[in-house]
């Protein structure tokens, strides 16, 4: 995907009044947009121990999971970036999970207990 960002359904998920918006030709998935659910998903990318569970299910070796992945990149972009509660921990996740070492590297309780003390660290650091 050359550029994902220009590829998302929604230009500016965000309404005048500064809450998510949704017109009526936007389709739901119970109740929520795709930009909602998109951005609910990525961010649980940052807890090591989903990573761990998603790869022990063995989508990290899906194809097809794997470019949902690389799509959901836009969220590195500026515009997109401003909607993550945790960006750092969410986009090095999104990053990480780009490589196919990563990927299979997750499976390790080592590597999660890691990974999580990293992601704890750096919060404590930006308090």
């Amino acid at each position: 995907m050359a550029d994902a960002a220009a590829t998302h359904p929604v230009a500016d998920p965000l309404s005048s009044t500064g809450t998510l918006s949704s017109t009526s030709s936007d389709p739901t998935y119970g109740g929520f947009t795709r930009f909602e659910l998109e951005l609910e998903f990525v961010q649980a990318l940052a807890n090591p121990f989903y990573l761990n569970h998603l790869a022990s299910q063995k989508l990290l070796q899906d194809p097809t999971f794997v470019e949902y992945l690389k799509y959901l990149q836009y969220f590195t972009q500026p515009e997109y970036i401003k909607y993550l509660s945790y960006p750092g921990p969410t986009l090095n996740a999104l990053e990480l999970l780009q490589q196919e070492k990563f990927r299979q590297d997750i499976l390790s309780p080592e590597v999660v207990a890691r990974l999580a003390e990293e992601t704890l660290s750096s919060s404590i650091k930006a308090k």
